[in-house]
């Protein structure tokens, strides 16, 4: 899920940091198998601190850090639907994401079509506002989320088997995301994995 301005992964299983990888499983042997179990409950999003102020001065910024949280946390409700069958056709991903963000996401979906897997399992975040400027010309605000993989589970389409993670894929790791005001709403615009970075 990187931007269209950088090079995403070309490979499946070239770098395990991504996770396009994990989505279209980097595994060696088919038969491999994860542990299934119970289709697990989605990790609850919440936000970070200062999220929200009682302070008079504060409450632009704190509706306006609740206005983008909630955006992206609507992308990721979308965005996970067309994980679910590879394709974002039937969602509305595009209603939240856009620009790089949405090109990054679709070329996502394309290799996770290409390699005929799915995700059976779930995300879990812990986004909170880092940035956020509303005197800009172009309102923008930046998302470090927490990414964690714990309940993760990618399918392959034809067998049913559960690919496991690769072995060097970190359970929990960072990721960034651009939110801008287009016409009175926000959209993401950018969003960036970053998998040296453990969380």
């Amino acid at each position: 899920m990187r931007t269209m301005a950088r090079p995403h992964a070309h490979t499946l299983c070239a770098c395990v940091l991504m996770l396009a990888t994990v989505l279209a499983g980097c595994s060696s042997d088919d038969g491999d198998r994860g542990d299934a179990g119970s289709s697990p409950k989605p990790a609850p999003t919440t936000a970070g601190p200062g999220a929200d102020s009682a302070s008079p001065a504060a409450a632009p910024d704190a509706a306006a850090k609740k206005a983008v949280l909630t955006t992206y946390g609507r992308m990721w409700e979308e965005q996970m639907k067309a994980y679910r069958k590879a394709s974002d056709k039937g969602t509305d991903l595009a209603r939240y994401a856009s620009l790089d963000a949405l090109g990054t996401f679709r070329l996502d979906l394309a290799h996770m079509k290409k390699a005929g897997t799915v995700v059976t399992g779930e995300l879990g975040h812990t986004p909170a506002v880092s940035q956020l400027d509303l005197k800009a010309a172009q309102p923008t605000a930046t998302v470090t989320d927490c990414l964690d993989l714990s309940r993760w589970e990618t399918k392959r389409v034809k067998t049913g088997d559960v690919l496991p993670l690769p072995t060097a894929q970190p359970l929990r790791y960072q990721a960034t995301a651009t939110v801008q005001r287009w016409q009175g709403r926000w959209m993401v615009t950018d969003y960036t994995p970053h998998g040296d970075r453990t969380c």
